[in-house]
């Protein structure tokens, strides 16, 4: 039985802007370096076809083929500039840590100290 190709995934307008973007930024460094497109795929060790997708932002395109065009661009540390700020993350994490509303009335409440003397 022959593999069917896998169905291409389901990109939001926003996701496809994002892509179409970086694709262009991609495009643009290649030109600026004087690059052709057959130079940076060879050293991608990619097609030509696949460099074509990742410049058109399409989604079919792997993360590992995005890696490797970055790194033959020299961008490759603008990688760790993804997801490096996780502000929703650690608001949520934050959230949690925060004691709950019984712990935060139990800790204001005054101890009841007697003041009769053990005698």
């Amino acid at each position: 039985m022959k593999n069917m190709p896998s169905k291409p995934p389901i990109v939001f307008p926003q996701e496809q802007r994002s892509l179409t973007e970086l694709g262009e930024r991609l495009r643009l460094a290649r030109k600026r370096r004087q690059l052709s497109n057959a130079v940076v795929a060879q050293r991608a060790g990619i097609s030509r076809g696949t460099l074509y997708k990742i410049e058109a932002g399409n989604p079919s395109a792997t993360l590992g083929s995005y890696v490797r065009v970055l790194a033959v661009l020299g961008l490759e540390g603008d990688l760790q500039q993804l997801a490096a700020d996780d502000r929703v993350g650690r608001k949520l994490q934050d959230l949690s840590l925060e004691p709950s509303p019984a712990a935060k009335r139990n800790r204001a409440a005054p101890l009841a100290i007697s003041r009769e003397d053990p005698a």
